[in-house]
């Protein structure tokens, strides 16, 4: 090969790496500077929180994932809600979004979970396993799923010393912006309930719920979280609660929780297999059993005398009634 050709060749390949440098450098320093308008975009976003009577604070907050991935990662989440009288604290935070896609996040949440409520509630969760995503837009989060594997939650109330225990195997949380309402959608697997010192009045259940909320989307992403469930309404499309072997209580129907944490709305509800109930709570709770057959007589003539029943319940400020003037009980504010 002549002298000529050869140092064409070399210059060629000097040229290509001298290109190929030049990209990675700039590559890295744009992932660089991205990073660190995230980091300047998140301290923003909590000062923004702060001044709505919320702090969060991400403890030796870091961004990782060169060269294809960034996201943030946290040993430790602490929560502090000033107006609703909320503070609660997580564990490490591992998130992560691809360069190519930075809309779509996907992050993971370590155990345990500690929260307290100004009226007097503390609750403690562990978990195996919290993995979720999300999908942003320009405005904020547009949609959100995640699960949690082997969720043990106990909770205490200081006020009254009572303790309850929930277990459930698997849980998953999914929720949408669907134009100004929140669209959310839940299922408990294998669920146990008890309270301490007290029957347990089910056996294990599974529990599902779908529900949308009126012009709350923006509580997606935090924006609209001042006020909690106060002033809240909205629509049950679907709940169910599911014993197995047929047992299954639905509901469905409109309902708001006004300013004094009350619960109002007109609900439709459908009971499968009173008797198969009756006999559950009765052996739960011996002493009423009397009551509980009662009660089920009564479901059970109001649809005829089967062993189905679909109920009108309307809830007004707390106050339940069967049928529109039938009393049942009262549910105490939120």
């Amino acid at each position: 090969m002549a002298a000529s050709s050869r140092s064409g060749v070399s210059g060629k390949i000097w040229a290509l790496a001298v290109g190929v440098t030049l990209v990675v450098g700039v590559y890295s320093a744009g992932w660089f500077y991205a990073a660190s308008m995230l980091k300047e975009k998140t301290l923003a976003l909590l000062g923004e929180q702060q001044q709505r009577g919320m702090t969060a604070q991400c403890v030796n907050a870091e961004y990782r994932g060169y060269p294809f991935r960034i996201g943030l990662f946290c040993e430790k989440i602490a929560v502090d809600d000033s107006k609703n009288g909320i503070s609660a604290s997580f564990g490490a935070l591992r998130s992560a979004a691809q360069v190519y896609q930075p809309s779509h996040i996907v992050w993971e949440l370590d155990s345990p979970a500690e929260a307290r409520t100004s009226h007097g509630l503390t609750a403690s969760s562990q978990w195996e396993r919290l993995q979720s995503s999300l999908t942003t837009t320009i405005s904020g989060i547009d949609r959100s799923a995640t699960v949690i594997d082997q969720l043990r939650t106990n909770i205490v109330s200081t006020k009254t010393s009572q303790a309850f225990d929930i277990l459930v195997n698997q849980a998953e949380i999914h929720l949408r912006q669907n134009g100004a309402d929140l669209d959310a959608a839940l299922t408990l697997e294998d669920t146990d309930i008890s309270a301490h010192g007290l029957p347990q009045l089910m056996p294990r259940f599974t529990a599902t719920a779908n529900v949308t909320l009126a012009n709350k989307a923006t509580l997606l992403d935090g924006r609209d979280a001042s006020r909690g469930v106060y002033g809240l309404q909205g629509e049950v499309r679907k709940l169910d609660l599911d014993l197995g072997n047929g047992q299954l209580v639905s509901m469905t129907g409109p309902f708001s929780i006004d300013e004094e944490g009350r619960i109002s709305g007109k609900l439709k509800l459908q009971v499968e297999k009173i008797g198969a109930w009756r006999n559950q709570l009765k052996q739960a709770v011996p002493g009423a059993a009397s009551s509980i057959d009662t009660a089920a007589k009564m479901l059970s003539a109001l649809t005829g005398g089967g062993d189905r029943a679909s109920l009108d319940v309307t809830l007004n400020r707390g106050r339940v009634l069967v049928g529109g003037f039938i009393p049942l009980g009262e549910i105490p504010p939120i």
